[in-house]
């Protein structure tokens, strides 16, 4: 025999049961998920600020001619490595010789007029003595003439050839005197290698073999080549850009926080990063160098203008910039303008605000020592060639 059909409200109690079993599950766990998310907030996740608005970014290396010049030779081309010291462009070396040579001739010219002057000084000074002996013999044979003079021994014309005498001497020995002045003006105080005159022609000498060694046009940091124009037999002047040199191993990251995620950022605070072209396979580890001195928009080129009666509020962005590792930069390089996503730990808040460090090593480019030891090598062979064994260097009377 079957049963009695349930009542109506047996069966309307039977769903209703079901359905606040489930609405209490479903509360149950988002209150679960609430409050983890809460712990994990107030644990960890409030000491951290994210942003995906990173980029890479680097120095990039203008590379441009100091001196005009037909180009004869390009050694590099685009997306190619460079190391420091490599030649990347020559340029015609016929007229730099040129200059070159004319330069070391006047270098030796000069040398020897130097040596000439010198020498000048030292037959004055002989013309000096000799006219200073025959002076003093000419006015003592026109004392002995006016003593006996008197007594009409010697006649008067006599007499007044003596008094003649004396004074073109005397007149030759002042003119003697004077050019020896002269001459000691030119020299005074001075060697051949440190004359005016000298020093001007070597200045010259210097100027044409670093113009010379300027046609030779190298890479002043190791990168990588980019943006190259400089093209074979065309004519460069001065400061006309060739192409650009990027240095990947010294990549940085910028990164633009909304203003309200600087309040705890401070330099030094560790940072982890992840590049779009890896994903999420490598995580780079790096620290906060700096903050920028305004938001983007203030150093835009046309900063906006906000006292139009039409003003709407824009959260702004402020860059921070991040320091990498350069091993995991050597081991996963980068490229310029890439997108980063950037996370930065403040647990520690003790760090500065603005950064005060200043660059204790300037960045340089090739050193120019070695070319200056070989210009001043040419230079003293140069003047050892010219200077002679003989003469004296003083310019004292």
């Amino acid at each position: 025999m079957n049963s009695p059909d349930p009542t109506p409200a047996a069966a309307a109690e039977h769903p209703n049961g079901k359905r606040r079993m489930r609405l209490l599950i479903l509360a149950a766990v988002v209150a679960v998920i609430g409050i983890g998310y809460g712990a994990y907030w107030l644990l960890h996740g409030r000491y951290f600020e994210e942003t995906d608005d990173a980029y890479v970014a680097t120095d990039l290396v203008q590379i441009t001619s100091e001196v005009a010049g037909t180009v004869t030779a390009v050694h590099v081309d685009d997306t190619q490595h460079v190391e420091r010291g490599q030649v990347l462009v020559e340029l015609d070396r016929a007229d730099a010789e040129v200059a070159m040579a004319r330069a070391e001739a006047e270098l030796a010219s000069a040398v020897r007029q130097v040596r000439g002057l010198f020498s000048q000084a030292d037959g004055l000074r002989a013309q000096i003595r000799q006219r200073d002996i025959q002076l003093a013999a000419a006015r003592a044979d026109l004392a002995r003439r006016q003593q006996v003079g008197d007594d009409g021994a010697v006649s008067a014309e006599e007499l007044q050839h003596a008094r003649d005498s004396v004074a073109q001497l005397e007149a030759q020995l002042a003119v003697t005197r004077e050019s020896l002045q002269t001459t000691r003006v030119q020299i005074e105080g001075t060697t051949i290698e440190t004359n005016p005159q000298v020093l001007v022609a070597k200045a010259h000498v210097r100027d044409a073999a670093l113009a010379l060694k300027r046609t030779r046009i190298v890479a002043p940091v190791a990168g990588t080549v980019a943006r190259r124009s400089v093209q074979l037999g065309s004519r460069i002047a001065p400061g006309a850009p060739l192409l650009a040199v990027v240095t990947l191993a010294d990549a940085w990251v910028d990164a633009n926080f909304k203003e309200g995620q600087l309040a705890q950022i401070r330099i030094g605070q560790p940072v982890e990063l992840r590049a779009d072209i890896y994903g999420g396979d490598v995580t780079y580890h790096g620290h906060v160098a700096g903050l920028g001195a305004g938001s983007g928009s203030a150093f835009a080129l046309l900063p906006a203008q906000n006292a139009s009666g039409n003003w709407i509020k824009i959260v702004q962005r402020v860059p921070v910039r991040i320091a990498l590792d350069p091993k995991e930069l050597e081991q996963h390089p980068l490229r310029v303008g890439l997108s980063m996503r950037v996370e930065i730990d403040h647990h520690d808040t003790s760090g500065q605000l603005v950064a005060t460090q200043i660059r204790s090593a300037p960045q340089q480019v090739v050193s120019s020592d070695e070319h200056d030891d070989v210009a001043n090598r040419q230079i003293a062979l140069i003047i050892a060639g010219n200077r002679g064994g003989s003469g004296t260097e003083s310019g004292s009377p």
